[in-house]
């Protein structure tokens, strides 16, 4: 599983096998999640050294290693690298090939792709024949996508009705071009990043309007929730908060009724206010639908100090389902 920490935003992480775990220099922050039914492969990738010395790099990399031990990221290898000048990036890669089993991938399911990003390629002054359908970039989850495929974009278009009550109108489509970096596809399978022409209108997909949607067969996807049911997990102590010196770190609060929190599903952010909190169990009230499914892992994170912070994750039990229009 790869978790990219340094905003503590865990969008679209939660399908690859692989851990890693971003380091923030010369403020470096590291969250080692208390979970025993995750995999044991994980890299700690200690960035930004770059900007430090060799003698702060080196403190900086024993009290990485002193922080992690005890937990499951006991003996994980600590390896220093500087992403926007590619320093040791090489070194990163080989380990991932050589140590880190190739996850298994299904090819059988009908196709789904959790949408990172969206875009309009047609230039500013475009003529009527030249412009181009809008595009989707994304991971595969499961199954294969192909050229000239039928597919469905859930949630969709979402409105509301004369009572203030949401509406969500999926997007049908057909793909027209498959890409990966630049090569051009005839179909795509699970693992890695994919781009996916499109014959909708681009103004649905300009500045990223579509990300956290789900794309793939006509009739195969998710349910969309309005509401849902979760069993949460509250991590003990508060991160990226700056305590004064000598204090310990703030410890995370209850979930308290009527809260407002910030989930993150696949790579859908959406607000939720707590409607009910029970022991482990809170029934969240969403601010837009998302399309998942039951068992599905979510990361929470609440307002502190005029910023997002994670403080747990949890996993869908249930929710309300929303009525979607069947296709005319």
């Amino acid at each position: 599983m790869l978790f990219g920490l340094q905003t503590c935003n865990l969008q679209g992480c939660m399908h690859l096998s692989v851990r890693l775990f971003m380091i923030l220099l010369p403020s470096w922050l590291l969250t080692v999640l208390p979970c025993t039914h995750f995999e044991q492969d994980i890299i700690i990738l200690q960035n930004k050294i770059d900007l430090i010395n060799e003698s702060s790099a080196t403190n900086q990399h024993e009290s990485i290693q002193k922080f992690i031990q005890g937990t499951i990221a006991d003996g994980a290898p600590v390896v220093p690298i500087s992403a926007q000048l590619m320093y040791n990036v090489d070194v990163v890669c080989e380990y991932i090939v050589r140590k880190i089993p190739v996850p298994v991938r299904d090819f059988t399911s009908p196709p789904q792709m959790i949408v990172i990003r969206s875009f309009d390629v047609n230039r500013p002054g475009s003529e009527v024949e030249e412009i181009k359908g809008g595009v989707a970039g994304g991971s595969i989850l499961q199954g294969v996508l192909k050229m000239h495929q039928e597919v469905e974009v859930r949630p969709g278009i979402i409105t509301k009705d004369a009572e203030g009550k949401q509406k969500c109108i999926p997007i049908y489509s057909r793909v027209v071009s498959l890409f990966t970096e630049h090569n051009e596809l005839q179909y795509a399978v699970p693992g890695g990043l994919i781009g996916v022409g499109l014959t909708i209108d681009p103004m649905l997909t300009r500045a990223d309007r579509l990300v956290g949607q789900v794309l793939g067969e006509v009739g195969q996807l998710p349910d969309v929730y309005a509401e849902l049911e979760i069993n949460f997990f509250l991590l003990r102590r508060l991160l990226g908060v700056r305590s004064k010196e000598g204090e310990k770190q703030g410890k995370v609060a209850k979930l308290a009724k009527g809260e407002v929190l910030m989930l993150n599903i696949g790579s859908m952010c959406t607000g939720a206010c707590v409607i009910a909190v029970k022991h482990d169990l809170a029934k969240l009230q969403l601010t837009s639908p998302v399309c998942t499914k039951e068992q599905e892992k979510v990361a929470l994170s609440r307002r502190v100090e005029k910023h997002w912070r994670l403080i747990g994750w949890g996993q869908i039990q249930k929710g309300l389902k929303m009525d979607m229009p069947t296709r005319s």
